[in-house]
């Protein structure tokens, strides 16, 4: 079988190492990949955003499957045009994909299917805006609609923050296109986690849970990143709270979709506020957290290759979707200046790595990320430059994936030292 994993980050990395572990003996490409990707794959060099190219990739090279990884594909309708050309895909639809490439959408559609969320005002003008904030109480949150690889979503505390925020988006044009749109809405405050579930457009099944780090420091401070680790499970999430999600979130908004006509395929990822033992979404993405996805996969039992079929052939109801009982973590190591300013093209070193055993059933990984391999040696090209995963039953986990963290080397390296502190409290 011939398969095609779309992307060049952690989380393709470790699609990929599932679809290895597959039963299915798969001959895997990845585009355009990474480093790491080159050893268990083909990386083929089209980007990611070239919708045609990578069709009469698909094409030429007779390929059985295709995996979307990140956002910006499926919301340029990748997966439309290879459905149009007969090819299996998974991953939402350009319609569906509204709900993480519109946050006005997401919220929209909220509001119209009485989904609870954060009370709200649209933007397109930056003088409105600013007489908009002068008469709110702060906190608020301000969001570029648009994709913004994460980085799109502010708190502000003051008037001035939040006039700074807005010339930023709407005058200094900081993200583009995507801030074209701007989402005024109230401050929740409260307990915040991710949840995902994946859906055939008729049934769905949970993924079991994690917990991101978005903030750039210790302690949950700093600017919002991609991801700057992950555990799994969500140490704070019980099976009554999950219940609760499904019910009032997941459900309704499955339900939503389909009555406005809307083929919803693949993950659907709330972004979720727990305020006064209410759920509220703050946000949708349409396809795997990362760095969530390396925590969660590693975990997998199940055949990811026939999960993924049974998705977009209709049979998800009958497909046994499995984790093992471990815990895990995954540390990104990332370049010093991430998420604004940094610098690449340093080479990594993996040659101080400990010799760390994999007793008591647990294993550790290291995926690639933001990483190019040029003769023979790695070099960092990205934010994110790798992950590195654990997973086991014991504390011990955490320790094993900081003393791997501490061990790899490359210049302006840096990563968050508290990521899994609350997983076995």
């Amino acid at each position: 079988m011939k398969i095609l994993v779309i992307g060049s980050g952690g989380r393709e990395s470790v699609i990929i190492h599932a679809i290895k572990n597959s039963r299915i003996d798969a001959e895997v490409y990845c585009a355009p990949g990474n480093g790491g990707t080159f050893y268990n794959s083909e990386n083929v060099m089209i980007k990611q955003d070239d919708i045609n190219g990578l069709v009469n990739f698909a094409k030429n090279h007779k390929i059985d499957l295709t995996v979307v990884g990140p956002e910006v594909p499926l919301s340029l309708g990748i997966v439309d045009e290879f459905t149009k050309n007969g090819l299996k895909i998974f991953g939402t639809n350009k319609r569906a994909s509204l709900l993480e490439s519109s946050k006005e959408y997401a919220k929209d559609f909220l509001k119209r299917n009485s989904i609870k969320t954060a009370d709200y005002r649209s933007f397109t003008d930056f003088t409105q805006a600013i007489n908009f904030i002068k008469e709110k109480p702060h906190p608020l949150v301000i969001k570029a609609s648009g994709l913004a690889a994460g980085k799109g979503v502010f708190i502000s505390n003051s008037f001035e923050g939040s006039k700074n925020i807005l010339d930023s988006i709407f005058n200094k044009n900081i993200f583009g296109k995507s801030g074209k749109t701007v989402i005024v809405e109230d401050y929740l405050d409260g307990f915040e986690l991710s949840y995902m579930v994946i859906t055939d457009g008729v049934s769905y099944k949970p993924l079991i849970t994690s917990m991101d780090y978005k903030k750039v420091l210790d302690g949950d401070k700093g600017e919002n990143t991609g991801g700057m680790g992950a555990v799994s499970p969500n140490p704070f999430v019980s099976p009554g709270l999950e219940d609760k999600i499904n019910k009032t979130i997941i459900e309704p908004t499955l339900e939503g979709l389909k009555k406005e006509g809307v083929d919803y395929k693949g993950i659907l990822y709330a972004g979720v506020m727990i305020k006064d033992g209410d759920a509220y979404v703050l946000e949708f993405n349409v396809r795997f957290g990362d760095p969530e996805a390396q925590a969660i996969l590693i975990r997998l039992k199940s055949d990811i290759v026939d999960l993924f079929l049974s998705v977009i052939d209709g049979n998800l109801k009958d497909y046994i979707l499995e984790f093992d009982d471990n815990k895990s973590i995954c540390i990104v190591l990332s370049s010093l200046g991430y998420p604004k300013d940094y610098k690449t093209g340093y080479e990594i070193s993996f040659d101080n790595l400990p010799n760390l055993s994999k007793d008591d059933g647990e294993d550790y990984y290291v995926f690639h990320a933001g990483t190019k391999m040029v003769n023979g040696k790695y070099y960092t090209d990205g934010g994110r430059v790798l992950n590195i995963c654990v997973k086991g039953k014991t504390p011990d986990i955490v320790n094993k994936a900081y003393d791997i963290a501490i061990n790899i080397n490359f210049e302006n390296k840096y990563y968050r030292n508290d990521i899994g502190k609350s997983l076995f409290k």
